[in-house]
C-alpha cells in the first residue's frame, strides 16, 4: 500500500484529475500521476538497492491527513535499532537532525504554510553511516472548505481478534471519495463514492489503534473536508489471554501441590521421631499420665 497522496495519485489520479501517466502535475501538489505498473517498477529498483539486514525505519504524520494553512502536525520517525540519529530530508534536501527520544524522533510543523508541502524522508544513521531510509511521506497543505465526516465502527469499539469489523465514513455532503487513516501508519485506505465503508474481514490485534477519515470532492478543483473525530479500536486476542491464564493457573496448582507435600512430609517426620528419656527415669504408662484438664486416675486414687 502506498502513502495517502500516492494512493490518490495512482488509484484515482487519472479518473479524478484526467491526467496522463507521468504527463502533467497534480493541480494542487508537485507530484506527477503514476500507474500501478510504473510504481511497481520503482519499488523493485528500491528493493534492489536495499541493504541486507538493514534496520526498518518508519515515518508517519500525527495526526494524519491534509493540513489546512495555519494548522499543525508532527512528522514522526521510528526505528527499533540501537542509539543512532535521525536526519530529516524534504524533497531530497537535508532539512535537520532530529532529537531522538527512545526509538522515535519528531519534527513539529506549526502554523503550516504552503511552503511546508513536500515529500519528507527520514534517514537513520550510526557513526555517520546511513543504515536505513524511510519511505517518502507526502505532506499536503491546502485549504479546507468542507466540514468533517462522521466516523463509526461496527460492531463496536472493542472486539476480539478475528471479528468482522466495518468502518463507516459518512460525509455531510456529496463527496468523490474518502480516506481512512490509522495513526502511526503511512498508508491509508481509499473509500470511493459508491462505498462509504471499509471492511476488515478478520481483524487482527495489530490493527487496533486510533482511526480517522477525511473526504474530498472533485469539481473544478479538489476540495478537502476537515478530518473527522478520532475513533479508538481495541482488538483483544482472548485466545492468547486464556492460554496465558491457563498456564499461570497450572503453575500455581503445581506450586501449591509442592508446598502441601512438603508440609505433610514435615509433620510425618516430626510425629515419628523417638526422643530418648533421661537416665534413671521410668517410661510413661497410661496410669501415670492424665488427660489434659482432668485429674489423672493415679492421683485420684492416691488421696
Amino acid at each position: 500500500m502506498l502513502p495517502v497522496t500516492h494512493v490518490l495519485a495512482f488509484g484515482e489520479c487519472q479518473r479524478l484529475c484526467r491526467l496522463p501517466e507521468g504527463g502533467r502535475r497534480h493541480p494542487e501538489t508537485s507530484h506527477r500521476c503514476y500507474t500501478a505498473s510504473s510504481l511497481a517498477g520503482a519499488w523493485l529498483v528500491a528493493q534492489s538497492k536495499a541493504t541486507p539486514n538493514a534496520p526498518t525505519i518508519s515515518i508517519f504524520l500525527k495526526p494524519p491527513g491534509v493540513i489546512p494553512p495555519g494548522g499543525s502536525t508532527t512528522i514522526c520517525c521510528s526505528c527499533q535499532h540501537g542509539n543512532g540519529n535521525f536526519m530529516l530530508y524534504k524533497d531530497g534536501h537535508q532539512l535537520r537532525t532530529l532529537e531522538q527520544s527512545g526509538s522515535r524522533a519528531e519534527f513539529s510543523i506549526s502554523n503550516a504554510t504552503y511552503k511546508d508541502t513536500g515529500t519528507y524522508n527520514c534517514h537513520y544513521l550510526e557513526g555517520g553511516t546511513v543504515l536505513a531510509r524511510s519511505d517518502g511521506l507526502d505532506v499536503v497543505v491546502t485549504g479546507i472548505r468542507l466540514p468533517g465526516p462522521d466516523l463509526s465502527v461496527l460492531p463496536g469499539h472493542e472486539v476480539t481478534a478475528g471479528t468482522h469489523v466495518i468502518f463507516r465514513c459518512t460525509p455531510p455532503h456529496r463527496s468523490t471519495g474518502c480516506f481512512l487513516y490509522l495513526e502511526g501508519q503511512i498508508r491509508a485506505q481509499v473509500l470511493s463514492r459508491e462505498q462509504d465503508d471499509y471492511n476488515f474481514s478478520h481483524v487482527q490485534e495489530g490493527e487496533g489503534g486510533r482511526y480517522s477519515c477525511q473526504c474530498f470532492t472533485k469539481n473544478a478543483s479538489i476540495e478537502w473536508s476537515a478530518v473527522s473525530k478520532t475513533l479508538d479500536l481495541v482488538v483483544r486476542d482472548y485466545t492468547l489471554c486464556n492460554a496465558v491464564r491457563l498456564a499461570l493457573g497450572a503453575g500455581l496448582l503445581v506450586l501449591l501441590g509442592l508446598i502441601t507435600a512438603e508440609a505433610t512430609r514435615g509433620r510425618c517426620c516430626r510425629g515419628g521421631r523417638a526422643h530418648p528419656l533421661p537416665a534413671g527415669s521410668a517410661p510413661l504408662t497410661a496410669t501415670s499420665v492424665g488427660t489434659p484438664g482432668f485429674p489423672s486416675r493415679a492421683s485420684r486414687w492416691d488421696k
